[in-house]
């Protein structure tokens, strides 16, 4: 494919990197020259310095051979004009922005972006992303990620071995003997931030995290199974009353009533306009770092502190704060990678960084445009994808075996007819089956190429 990166930033730069490692014929635009010096060192790709949005910069870099635009860049009207160019003078098919100002979001306006007026394909919008991405968390207590597949039916679900972990030092033939009444199937193992498929003599220890998918109904048994018997958040704090804040708090007002909430803002101009837009959950004007705030907001009777500040470090300090009041979990917004792998030994449990949100969200979109349900791992050390087998799919009556996947490729569930099957080598490919496939990053290409010929996503 050829692919046109608008935006040289951090999120722009890390997808240049994983369509290149994939042989993606990659442009990288941006007007920070010294951005574009740092890709052009590092990375397989064409560069340009210059206006994104601009139409002669876009015939540079090639658009008019474009399969697919994808901006990036800083500001949001250079993404909008830059897909706008992009489908007006060059016909690209595929144009993909982001876009961060919820206005331009509000669902009033979302005739705006038909094709006969503002024709972007896709909108990202990191706040709402990262914002999802909590939720999803708030609602599976003991995981560090949760992502269903299979309209809901298949959970991935990503689980921390913490020190008091019933099966540290078990090999996975064990622990899976001990989990064979469950719909389950553990499929990663990230061990001293190494990416490892399961062996049956891989041992766990202390600090790894666990990538397992499951049936639904079988995910809480799943988690107890590592330790974790958490209950569902049922008391929450949220740190900052900005466009992630409000959204978690509208999001779980709409969907959860038994939820009760208190949100933190440091702004009292933003505390008052929040509050009118709250029908339910509690706004407290002050500082989620002073003491006497965290006492009014009843910290130590809350289940889960969610420190969403545009400020990684008031994120970080707000939930340590926390823990050591009686908050039993928190989840942080971290926008700095470097402090991650730091985190959890200070004692922050689940952090969540916009930039790998963003990026698994536009690889849904980006692989052969037509998958629908991808996440990127870690920043793309693994991708999980899943597709359907139709009936003209040469691997219908074929076992897994028979199906010859690469290295570093598995089938960690299959969805038949509404049914959790956890596959093993012997397990027949039928018709319509939903497989939930995993593969290493340097893996997907081939990956690719055995779906795009035996199978069809959706």
């Amino acid at each position: 494919m050829k692919i046109v990166i608008c935006g040289a930033g951090q999120v722009g730069a890390s997808i240049a990197q994983h369509l290149a490692s994939e042989d993606n014929d990659v442009t990288v635009i941006d007007i920070d020259e010294t951005l574009i010096e740092k890709i052009r060192d590092t990375l397989d790709v064409t560069t340009i310095v210059g206006y994104a949005s601009h139409p002669a910069i876009l015939q540079r870099a090639g658009a008019a051979e474009a399969d697919m635009i994808i901006a990036v860049t800083r500001h949001d009207e250079v993404n909008m004009v830059a897909c706008q160019v992009a489908h007006s003078m060059f016909h690209v098919p595929m144009k993909i922005a982001r876009v961060r100002n919820q206005n331009y979001l509000d669902p009033e306006w979302s005739e705006m972006y038909r094709a006969d007026h503002l024709p972007i394909d896709v909108i990202i919008s990191p706040e709402l992303e990262v914002a999802r991405a909590i939720i999803r968390r708030l609602h599976e207590p003991g995981a560090i990620d949760m992502i269903p597949f299979a309209d809901g039916r298949i959970k991935a679900i990503e689980v921390r071995c913490m020190l008091d972990c019933p099966v540290i030092g078990l090999p996975l033939s064990l622990i899976m003997k001990r989990a064979s009444a469950l719909r389950m199937s553990i499929i990663g193992i990230l061990q001293k931030n190494q990416f490892r498929l399961p062996r049956p003599d891989m041992v766990l220890n202390a600090g790894d995290d666990v990538f397992f998918v499951a049936d639904s109904d079988d995910v809480r048994s799943a988690l107890e199974l590592f330790g974790h018997e958490e209950k569902e958040a049922r008391r929450v704090i949220v740190l900052g009353g900005g466009n992630i804040g409000l959204f978690i708090a509208q999001e779980l007002e709409r969907t959860d009533p038994n939820t009760r909430l208190k949100i933190i803002e440091l702004s009292k101009k933003r505390a008052e306009n929040i509050v009118g837009l709250l029908s339910r959950s509690v706004v407290i004007n002050g500082s989620g770092l002073d003491k006497d705030i965290l006492v009014e907001a009843n910290v130590d009777m809350t289940d889960t502190f969610v420190a969403v500040t545009n400020d990684d470090e008031a994120n970080i300090l707000g939930s340590l704060l926390a823990k050591q009041h009686g908050v039993k979990r928190d989840i942080t917004l971290v926008n700095n990678s470097s402090y991650i792998p730091l985190l959890p030994s200070l004692g922050v449990e689940i952090t969540i960084n916009p930039r790998e949100t963003t990026i698994s969200t536009i690889l849904q979109h980006v692989r052969r445009g037509k998958i629908r349900a991808v996440h990127s791992i870690r920043n793309g050390i693994a991708e999980l994808i899943e597709a359907e087998a139709l009936d003209t799919s040469p691997i219908i009556g074929k076992s897994i075996d028979m199906l010859e996947l690469p290295e570093g490729v598995l089938v960690g569930a299959i969805v038949r007819k509404g049914q959790t099957i956890i596959p093993d080598e012997s397990t027949v490919i039928q018709e319509h089956d939903k497989l939930i496939i995993l593969a290493d990053s340097d893996q997907i290409r081939k990956v690719e190429k055995i779906l795009s010929v035996s199978l069809d996503f959706f």
